[in-house]
Parts: C-alpha cells; structure tokens; sequence
C-alpha cells in the first residue's frame, strides 16, 4: 500500500491525489463561509429594517427655542434654533434643528423623513421625557391627544385587535381607566361586529367616553417611565435594553 504524507505530515492510505483534501489535512470546523457570510448580511438586515420600522417620518411641534436649551453656555447670539417634538408613529421623542430662518409652529405636524422637507433640516437626537422644557410638558398631552385624533383609523383597529398578553392580563387592561368589566364590555361587543370609529365606540360602549383620550393617556404614560413593563405605543428609550 502506498502512503503519502500531506503538508500536516499525516498519512493518507490508500487515497488518490484526487481524493487528497485541500486543506492540508485538517477538517474545516463551523459552518462554510458563505453561509456564515450570509447569516452576518441577515442579521445586519434584520438590524437595518428594526431601525426602519423605528424610524419618524412626521413629528408634531411641542415646543420653539430660537436660542437652542439654556442650559447650553455658548453665548446667545451664537445659538442655533431648536425644536422639541413628539413622532407620530412610536411617538418618540427628539430635537429637531429648523431650516434656517424657518420658525415651526407648535402643534403642527412637520415632515422628517428622507428627502425634500420644507420646515426641518435635520434631527439632532432622541431625548426622553425628563428633557422636556416646562412648555414642551404642557403641550404634550393635547397634541397627543390630537396625534391619536388625527389617526383615528389606526387607534380603532387596536380596540378591534387587541389580545390577551399574560393569562391574567389583556392589552385593554393597560388602558387607564378600563378595569376588568369596561373591558368585557368591549370584547363582547367588538364580537358582534368591528367598531368603525371613536364614535362608534362611544355609541356602542357608554361608559367609554372617550376613547382617544384613553389611548392618549396612556401614550403619556409610556414616554414618562423608562421602565414600564408594557409597552404598546412607544418604543423604549435607547439606553434601556427592550424586554
């Protein structure tokens, strides 16, 4: 019998040099490069579209500081105009910077998504609840409650979805105000046919007064605890790994 020896040194019995691997005698170990190529590109796919799907497109106007924070120490005349806003789809909260010589009004809705935009040139950060400036904090609930307003159709749809989390617990419980029997009123009545807007609701379940004030609320509750168990609106703040 002939034997050769590979670059390793090991013995190959009676193989041919085709048969002889390539990889000078040791066995390859994990998965083929391609393959471990490819889960990288998933994974950093997967990444892209979570940042995607976090990503504002619109914003509404809590508050206009034509002197940026005052807390900042540059001198006033070199401060830059700064704008605090909420998102209109995880309701993030964020500094925006206007276009030069542009003055956003408060409450209104402005664009911040890619492209042309009239009013913002850039967002410069997320921030959380705390950083708020005091006029900021009291517009908050209204334009909420606007912002779920003027999304009816979005809002309707969770009264119409909304399930079960725990065995104990109902995504309906987490609304302020609805205890256990608010809310089998309004699973029992979704059952005999969807609701089709905050009017509907009011109309079928009385005791909701109002329905776009509920969901507002508890939006508001979100953005204020960076540690709420539950999140249904809003996206926890980035220093605080999701659950």
């Amino acid at each position: 019998m002939r034997v050769e020896k590979s670059q390793s040194g090991r013995p190959y019995a009676g193989r041919s040099a085709a048969e002889k691997p390539s990889y000078g005698g040791r066995r390859p170990t994990g998965k083929p490069q391609s393959d471990r190529q490819s889960e990288r590109a998933s994974r950093s796919s997967g990444k892209s579209q979570e940042i995607l799907q976090e990503r504002e497109e619109y914003a509404w106007v809590l508050d206009y500081l034509p002197y940026g924070k005052s807390i900042n120490s540059t001198a006033s005349y070199q401060k830059k105009p700064l704008v605090q806003a909420v998102g209109d789809k995880k309701f993030t909260l964020m500094e925006l910077v206007p276009k030069n010589g542009v003055v956003p009004q408060i409450q209104s809705r402005v664009y911040i998504g890619p492209g042309d935009r009239d009013e913002i040139d850039h967002v410069k950060q997320r921030i959380g609840y705390s950083e708020l400036t005091a006029g900021a904090n009291l517009e908050l609930p209204f334009i909420l409650e606007a912002c779920v307003r003027y999304q009816e159709e979005r809002f309707v749809k969770f009264f119409n979805e909304a399930h079960s989390i725990t065995t104990r617990l109902h995504m309906l419980d987490l609304l302020p105000g609805i205890g256990k029997k608010l809310m089998w009123s309004i699973i029992d009545e979704r059952k005999k046919g969807e609701f089709k807007s905050f009017q509907d609701i009011r109309e079928r379940i009385p005791s909701l007064h109002d329905p776009a004030k509920v969901i507002a609320n508890r939006i508001e509750e979100e953005l204020k605890d960076d540690f709420i168990k539950y999140r249904l609106f809003t996206i926890p703040p980035r220093r605080q790994k999701a659950e």
